[in-house]
């Protein structure tokens, strides 16, 4: 079960071949006082798998993820209307911010849970105010966490990147393998992981991830 409604999981999820379904989960995603961003995403993924454990059957295994964009020391959230998208993406522009996603993995047989945690950083590019209103115009930030969606070709807010781009879209597939392979080791139950995942997510991206081997060989990075 996928404890979330995003499309973009959803898209990234189907690339390893598994049979799910989708439950969104509803939590309380309020930063508490002081609380890091690593602790802050972890936190709220645990939180939506234990929410979406109740409704889910004895055998299933529940996928939650939660994605932050992190500028400075503030945690960029949906903007609230034009104006701040407008606002964020001026905040953004020709700097480098961080992305988290906590993975959390509850396995309801036996209630074993697993967490993964990946970091990346996302150099933006130095857009021009115009395309940030034409691109606040198409209405494409405003569901978007730091306003703005590291895939949409038209914008490219992006100028390079070194990490995982599935994970900045939600889901950092090669983590969300090395979360099973966890998964497996806690339950003593071997669960097969889906197809050539790290070929597939980077086939579907046209990006050729410089992490995935590293991430995929159990090492701790991204």
């Amino acid at each position: 079960m996928l404890a979330s409604n995003s499309p973009r999981r959803r898209e990234l999820l189907r690339l390893g071949g598994w049979k799910f379904r989708t439950r969104p989960a509803h939590v309380d995603e309020s930063q508490q006082p002081g609380e890091a961003p690593g602790v802050y995403v972890l936190r709220l993924a645990e939180s939506k798998a234990r929410a979406c454990a109740r409704s889910a059957q004895p055998e299933e295994i529940i996928l939650a993820a939660d994605t932050a964009v992190i500028h400075g020391s503030a945690i960029l959230g949906k903007p609230k209307d034009t104006a701040e998208a407008v606002q964020m993406l001026k905040d953004l522009r020709g700097r480098t911010h961080q992305v988290y996603t906590g993975l959390a993995m509850l396995w309801q047989l036996d209630g074993s849970m697993v967490t993964d945690l990946c970091i990346t950083d996302v150099p933006m590019r130095a857009y021009r105010n115009d395309e940030i209103e034409a691109y606040v115009a198409s209405g494409d930030p405003l569901d978007k966490s730091g306003a703005y969606a590291i895939q949409n070709a038209s914008f490219h807010p992006v100028e390079s990147m070194r990490g995982c781009y599935a994970s900045v879209m939600g889901l950092p597939l090669c983590h969300l393998i090395r979360s099973l392979h966890k998964l497996d080791l806690a339950t003593g139950t071997y669960i097969a992981p889906g197809s050539d995942i790290a070929a597939a997510c980077q086939s579907a991206l046209g990006y050729a991830c410089p992490i995935s081997r590293a991430v995929l060989g159990g090492e701790m990075v991204g």
